[in-house]
């Protein structure tokens, strides 16, 4: 009986710990649709008596939305395409060789992904001040961010890469068929699904970067959402809804696209992309 019970009582557990998780995405949503008053309301409201959806227009245009979810966007996709095309090559080297100066390769790799991005800001920022490229502050942001995701990038996927027999390239080979050849024709379509996830989670981590951003993009034009965000904020901060409204606004594309894609993501664990 008590066995029976077990997984009703873990689903309880979980289903609790995620409302937990999920309730600041809620209270934002709720917040950003309450008037001033109510918001310092005591007791708190957990629904907008009177819920005002106008903030959100006036947000979006005092507030340059457009630019500042483009530059975002820019980065992230600038972030996703470096590292899917570097870090699948890197990843797949480190899959299928095995000798000493792999070994330390991969210890690199690992030793990289514990380094915090606000241990690394200063010297990037000296050594892109070096060469010139603070001249061009959001291809900074991209390459910082870039080599920051990498090593997460690179250790998942080798463990994609991993789950594929090497019999089947070994027959390509027999075939006459050459590595690159191989690897373009049977490993990459076999790895697929594992690689979108980790593009996936690089895109959408990308998309939220503010260390390298805040720390090197300087002019309000070229800067992500996530900095725009933080213009808002200061010591005598009060518009809560209008805060609110611009991190809904700021967030609705990425749980729309985590929706959107949740099968891609879901085949992708499953096929031992994070195993």
């Amino acid at each position: 009986m008590t066995y029976s019970r077990t997984p009703w009582l873990l689903l309880a557990a979980a289903l609790i710990l995620a409302a937990i998780y999920l309730f600041p995405l809620y209270w934002m949503y709720v917040t950003s649709l309450k008037g001033s008053s109510e918001i310092y309301a005591n007791p708190p409201t957990f629904w907008p008596l009177s819920p005002d959806p106008g903030i959100y227009p006036d947000v979006w245009a005092r507030r340059t939305m457009p630019v500042y979810l483009w530059n975002s966007l820019l980065i992230a996709s600038g972030v996703t395409a470096i590292t899917v095309i570097l870090g699948t090559g890197c990843a797949y080297v480190l899959a299928r060789y095995r000798n000493a100066w792999i070994d330390v390769g991969l210890f690199c790799v690992l030793m990289l992904q514990v380094l915090p991005a606000s241990v690394m800001v200063t010297p990037l920022f000296v050594g892109f001040n070096q060469v010139g490229l603070l001249n061009y502050p959001r291809t900074a942001v991209v390459l910082a961010t870039a080599a920051k995701a990498m090593p997460f990038f690179v250790v998942l996927v080798r463990a994609t890469f991993m789950s594929v027999p090497r019999e089947l390239e070994e027959a390509a080979l027999v075939d006459g068929n050459s590595r690159v050849g191989a690897f373009f024709t049977i490993v990459l379509p076999l790895a697929r699904n594992g690689i979108l996830v980790c593009a996936i989670l690089t895109f959408m981590t990308a998309f939220g970067e503010y260390i390298y951003s805040k720390s090197i993009i300087q002019s309000p034009s070229l800067q992500p959402a996530s900095v725009g965000l933080s213009g808002f904020l200061g010591p005598n901060s009060s518009d809560w809804n209008a805060i609110m409204a611009y991190a809904a606004i700021y967030v609705t594309p990425i749980l729309a696209a985590f929706v959107i894609l949740q099968r891609r993501i879901v085949a992708g664990l499953t096929s031992g992309a994070l195993k």
